[in-house]
């Protein structure tokens, strides 16, 4: 139903679409709107936790971790050189999970942010 607002996101990947019809499915064309715009401004692409890996074995370990929101781990990628560069070579090949998850973990929180706009006493 609101498949083309989902496909206006940059690197939508198959699961990550699948996911976000599931979160939209109850919600009417303005809901949708709305999450769409707080959705779009919180995701992480694919692609751009790509490189902050690949930064991680020239600048700084862990800035993929912290970009995700995972202080603690970026804080031990930071002091130990991405575990001896085995970590960052794991989050390189793990680059796409890592970002749906994210992904996954804010399209639900914006739901619930929509969901809670338009049902102030819940």
């Amino acid at each position: 139903m609101y498949q083309d607002l989902i496909m206006n996101l940059k690197g939508v990947n198959p699961e990550e679409f699948l996911y976000l019809e599931q979160v939209m499915k109850n919600m009417n064309a303005d809901q949708a709107k709305t999450f769409v715009a707080y959705y779009s401004g919180r995701r992480k692409d694919p692609q751009d936790i790509l490189l902050f890996t690949l930064l991680g074995f020239v600048i700084i370990a862990g800035v993929q971790r912290f970009v995700l929101g995972q202080i603690g781990m970026g804080l031990l990628y930071f002091f130990t050189g991405g575990l001896c560069l085995i970590g960052t070579i794991v989050d390189l090949i793990n680059y796409k999970s890592l970002a749906l998850d994210y992904n996954q973990k804010m399209a639900y929180e914006c739901g619930q942010m929509v969901h809670s706009l338009n049902n102030p006493l819940r």
